[in-house]
């Protein structure tokens, strides 16, 4: 049964999850049972304005975007812009909300999430995941343990773009073949912790140099988040992860090493009937066509197989690589938790 009155939702932070968040919004259309009704961010207005118009990524807004007031109207809606520095500096009560989408990247512990919830928030959804299982009350990844939600939940992490990735096809052919270890390879497009050119930017000192001009090693909490989803695999993965000179669209290069013999037809098999059937339907697509990485800008899965590149090297020795857009399709999963989040926790 609806809702009697649309859910209303804030976005805390409006950068690149932020708009993308609230343009996927849109162009989904009457998809979900919750509004926008408010954003908190630092930037003026005509910026803000201008960013949602347009997109050098994603191109132009889906519709009519306009500021009157301390209103981002968009396609007639109302967006009440807000610029508070931290959580206590907003009246959230008066808000009437249900959820806030913490999208600032700026708060990752419980006593962070409690601030909010001090501040008359009643439960936030963080975009980033958390420094430790504990700091949250869960770590959701969508078509892997969303049922897990009771609906008493207050601070919830959509985990990473690369957890949403990688976590749904180690769940699958863990299941399939057995999963001994797994060592994982992100390579992931620019973000803005690193310069457009050689600067004084992070206590990281190869994410001072530019973005543009290097392919640069990062450090990565991927295995600790996959085992945070799949315990059964704690100690068996490792990963790193390398930023590229382009802009958007990411990929993760996994080996594994199988319990069970295999070759790459089953592999490839697996795969794609997870993504034509199942609960991994629309998170998950298969292809085998000669793809680059800009084909998958805009994208909305959690994952692109490329069975194209899939190799077996002996009976139990596998490789595959698959396509995510780090900031759309983690974007739509954000949606998607909060849809099933506010829908569980306002079940009768």
């Amino acid at each position: 049964m609806a809702n009697a009155r649309p859910y209303r939702v804030a976005l805390n932070g409006y950068g690149r999850i932020g708009r993308c968040v609230l343009r996927a919004f849109y162009e989904r259309g009457a998809a979900f049972d919750f509004q926008f009704v408010a954003l908190n961010d630092l930037a003026d207005m005509a910026s803000l304005e201008y960013l949602t118009r347009f997109d050098s990524t994603h191109g132009r807004f889906p519709g009519d975007v306009g500021v009157e007031g301390d209103c981002l109207h968009l396609n007639g809606d109302c967006v009440k812009v807000l610029r508070a520095s931290t959580p206590e500096a907003i009246d959230w009560r008066a808000l009437d909300v249900d959820l806030v989408l913490e999208c600032s990247g700026a708060y990752t512990s419980r006593a962070d999430g409690e601030r909010f919830l001090a501040a008359g928030v009643p439960r936030v959804l963080f975009s980033q995941p958390m420094a430790s299982a504990a700091d949250v009350d869960a770590t959701v990844v969508m078509g892997i343990n969303q049922g897990q939600l009771s609906g008493t939940e207050r601070l919830v992490s959509n985990a990473s773009c690369t957890t949403n990735c990688g976590v749904p096809l180690l769940k699958l052919l863990n299941d399939a073949v057995g999963i001994e270890f797994a060592s994982i390879t992100t390579i992931h497009s620019a973000m803005n912790d690193q310069p457009v050119i050689d600067a004084y930017h992070h206590d990281d000192l190869r994410r001072t140099r530019s973005a543009f001009q290097s392919v640069i090693p990062v450090s990565t909490g991927l295995a600790r988040g996959i085992e945070r989803l799949l315990p059964e695999l704690s100690g068996r993965i490792q990963a790193k992860a390398v930023r590229v000179p382009t802009v958007n669209v990411s990929c993760l290069d996994i080996t594994l090493q199988t319990a069970r013999d295999t070759d790459a037809q089953t592999i490839n098999k697996v795969l794609r009937e997870a993504a034509e059937s199942g609960p991994l339907q629309g998170l998950l697509a298969y292809t085998e066509l000669p793809h680059a990485s800009c084909d998958f800008n805009h994208d909305p899965h959690s994952a692109i197989v490329d069975g194209s590149l899939t190799r077996a090297s002996g009976p139990r020795l596998v490789n595959l690589l698959a396509w995510f857009d780090n900031e759309w399709g983690f974007a739509n999963r954000m949606l998607d938790v909060t849809d099933h989040y506010l829908r569980v926790a306002h079940r009768p």
